[in-house]
């Protein structure tokens, strides 16, 4: 009797013991088979086939192909224009046609851009002659030294050197000028520059600049004869890209965003790769890690989701020329939704010893401070930062007042170059981050609509190239000439000026800049300390402010 009763008090402990490693192997098995699939994910993204996703590229429809795929074997709702695709165009402007824009002396080919290159409003055409530098002859190109006209209006605030130069090739080309070349042996910063936005009327002749380098190369004995070929043509470049947008629908009055970026640089043809040459650039984890995670966050919510709020899940293109897709998708929204809060994933796949989870956006609401309490991971590292900007498509979301999250596993010696490959992803630490994600999104769904607060400028970042800052966000589409500002960013010297999202930045000191990229080039010939002027364009009037850094 006592046996038997033994055996009866040894069954319920034995059955909860067996429940318990059930439990234990489905987990482990559910564990498993996220990190294999977000594995499986990556390894497509960040296959040589896909030539680096760059966006426009066929590489990138291939990756937008795959994500879209995925979504319908989940069974997420499409919620795009065509499907689960939104389509957007990038107008890159006007654009040098490398083949048939060139300058050839004595049969030596200079090099576009670094030698030469043609000003924007020039005649589309091929001259060919046998000029010298200090001789102007009929039916011979002419040379220019910009540096007295420079020298004698460096005080006049009204003189345009483009305005100079139009007048100047027309009025030659009624000389017998075939073409004017242009080039300055002076110091004064003479601000030409190739202005891929410009939309004003053609000179009658081919114009170009020949910069210091390529002078010194090709005519610096401006006495000699020599023979030349210029030729100049333009494109209009247009890309396609294509945001990738799914819904999961539980009928709540407000929807979470959920995105992260799939494109990434292809060969490195925008000259956003940090090493050199012409070689494929995965982007492993920047940003097929973070598509995976996407992918996968997609599965585990249309299996069982939180049902007070509805999610909204994004796949954004676009991102490493300048947030387009997260910028094109807020301007035109694909479906009409109540947005609650937004998480961004880009670069999620590093988690190490070194390498932990940053998780930026904490101070958008006064909400994430009681929910990152209530939510831990022992197995994570994890550090916070309170800034809601920053370099990814989170910012976008935060400059229209929305509480967000950006979800990051910290720069490397891969990042932006061909080495970032999916053999270094971190598949088990990725699986622990969507895995913290999913129960972060179950914790706030009874928070209702989180409020938003605005935060200071970022402390994180990928890249650092500058040791000043004006604290605007620059928009990446605008298509005029000079720098719109996006957003102003707290406490930081744009806002500490006056400046407003909508001005139109245009010059800093002596150097006037045409677009985001040479405003760039710009801030890195000053320093912490130089005072200067700055003038901006707000609406029809233009301002001047003097600043110091």
């Amino acid at each position: 009797m006592k046996k038997l009763l033994l055996i009866i008090l040894l069954v319920p402990v034995f059955s909860i013991a067996q429940s318990k490693k059930k439990k234990l192997k489905a987990e482990q098995q559910a564990n498993t088979l996220l990190a294999a699939n977000l594995k499986a994910h990556v390894q497509y993204l960040a296959d040589d086939k896909l030539e680096g996703r760059r966006t426009g590229t066929a590489g990138e429809v291939l990756a937008m192909q795959y994500i879209s795929k995925q979504y319908e074997q989940i069974g997420i709702e499409p919620k795009a224009s065509n499907g689960y695709i939104q389509e957007f165009d990038i107008d890159e402007g006007k654009q040098a046609d490398e083949k048939n824009t060139f300058i050839k002396v004595n049969d030596k080919k200079a090099e576009l851009n670094n030698d030469f290159f043609p000003l924007a409003f020039s005649a589309n055409k091929t001259v060919k002659g046998t000029p010298a530098v200090a001789l102007n002859e009929s039916g011979q190109p002419w040379f220019r030294d910009v540096k007295e006209v420079l020298e004698e209006n460096q005080s006049n605030p009204h003189f345009d050197i483009f305005d100079f130069i139009k007048k100047d090739a027309d009025k030659i080309a009624e000389k017998g000028a075939t073409a004017l070349v242009l080039y300055n042996s002076s110091s004064v910063t003479d601000n030409i520059q190739f202005n891929k936005n410009d939309k004003s009327e053609v000179t009658k002749i081919p114009v170009f600049y020949i910069t210091k380098d390529g002078f010194k190369k090709y005519f610096s004995d401006v006495s000699a004869t020599v023979n030349i070929e210029l030729g100049v043509a333009f494109t209009k470049r247009i890309r396609k890209a294509r945001n990738v947008v799914g819904f999961i629908n539980n009928n709540a009055a407000n929807t979470v965003i959920l995105g992260a970026h799939y494109d990434h640089l292809g060969y490195g043809e925008d000259h956003n790769a940090l090493d050199t040459g012409h070689v494929i650039h995965n982007g492993a984890d920047d940003n097929a890690s973070g598509t995976a995670a996407l992918i996968e966050l997609a599965r585990l919510l249309k299996r069982a989701s939180p049902k007070n709020n509805n999610y909204l899940i994004i796949n954004f293109s676009g991102e490493e020329l300048g947030l387009f897709g997260s910028k094109y998708w807020l301007e035109h929204p694909t479906t009409n939704i109540t947005p609650n809060y937004m998480i961004n994933m880009d670069m999620v796949g590093r988690y190490d010893t070194t390498h932990k989870l940053t998780i930026g956006g904490y101070g958008t609401s006064p909400v994430w401070g009681e929910i990152f309490q209530t939510t831990t991971d022992k197995n994570l590292s994890i550090k916070f930062d309170s800034s809601g900007a920053g370099p990814s498509d989170h910012e976008a979301f935060y400059r229209k007042d929305m509480p967000v999250l950006f979800f990051f596993t910290g720069s490397h010696s891969d990042y932006h170059k061909a080495t970032d490959d999916w053999q270094k992803i971190n598949y088990d630490g990725e699986r622990e981050i969507v895995q913290y994600i999913y129960q972060l999104i179950a914790v706030t769904d009874a928070k209702g609509k989180l409020s938003f607060t605005k935060t200071s400028e970022p402390k994180m970042g990928r890249s650092e190239k500058f040791t000043v800052s004006l604290g605007i966000m620059p928009d990446y589409g605008f298509t005029g000439t000079g720098v719109r500002a996006d957003g102003i960013s707290p406490g930081k010297l744009a806002e500490r000026i006056g400046l407003q999202a909508g001005d139109v930045l245009l010059q800093l000191g002596d150097y006037k800049f045409v677009d985001v990229m040479s405003y760039m080039k710009v801030l890195g010939k000053f320093k912490k300390g130089d005072k200067t002027k700055l003038i901006i364009k707000r609406k029809e009037e233009e301002k001047e402010f003097n600043i110091e850094f």
